[in-house]
């Protein structure tokens, strides 16, 4: 899996989306739910009903990609359903795509050095 990088948003839908729905579906949810622009990179992560399915779709610079995944023996740890988005760090994202808890991770909030050494 591609991974975004650490400086990419990632915004995780609260609500439970149609499956059926592709790429051209997910991208009008953003825009006309979500409120956002799906053509910025930003990774837009969105639930089925059943908590064992994810979709990621993000804009690449020369096109929208999509990817599903589906848990064969468990299911995401998933935000309360409610109407609205969340931020996820990269972190926290790799937990939520690993089927992990991504409650529990926090990143290292390192700051930027002023100098080389």
């Amino acid at each position: 899996m591609m991974m975004p990088s650490h400086t990419v948003r990632i915004l995780v839908a609260t609500q439970p989306v149609d499956f059926r729905k592709g790429h051209d579906g997910l991208a009008a949810l953003v825009q006309s739910v979500l409120k956002d622009d799906p053509f910025t990179g930003t990774v837009f992560v969105f639930r089925a009903k059943r908590a064992d399915r994810l979709k990621i779709l993000f804009w690449d610079g020369s096109g929208l990609v999509m990817a599903y995944k589906r848990l064969e023996e468990t299911a995401f740890i998933w935000p309360a359903i409610r109407d609205g988005v969340m931020t996820l760090n990269r972190a926290q994202f790799e937990a939520l795509f690993a089927g992990l808890d991504w409650r529990k991770v926090r990143s290292l909030e390192v700051r930027r050095p002023a100098t080389a050494e």
